[in-house]
């Protein structure tokens, strides 16, 4: 039994939530959720979030054990770069990329 949950278009960097998910990655659920919850930081915030919902799906949609969970995958991907421009010298204008990802968590009670 598997069960997932994603989490589309976090304006955050999908380097800086991978530093969170390859933590989690392979633990078991409950005890990755008290890793995420303990961090202070926005993507750790963003990845509990998702966490919280791939274990409901699997509570509420295949009647899972909740402490039998094993996160089998933690996968971060880019979305969307929104692009914006501020002055530079000489009349020029410099890019500034504000990126932002997808999560997507996979939970299963399989060894």
């Amino acid at each position: 039994m598997q069960a997932e949950a994603t989490t589309k278009y976090v304006r955050m960097s999908a380097f800086k939530v991978r530093q969170v998910t390859r933590l989690i990655q392979g633990k078991p659920a409950l005890k990755a959720l008290e890793t995420v919850q303990l961090m202070p930081r926005k993507d750790a915030r963003l990845v509990a979030k998702t966490l919280k919902s791939a274990i409901a799906n699997a509570e509420n949609n295949q009647s899972a054990d909740t402490s039998a969970l094993i996160i089998k995958e933690a996968v971060v991907g880019e979305a969307p770069t929104l692009r914006r421009f501020r002055p530079k010298a000489r009349g020029s204008a410099g890019r500034i990329r504000k990126r932002s990802s997808h999560i997507r968590i996979i939970v299963t009670d399989e060894k």
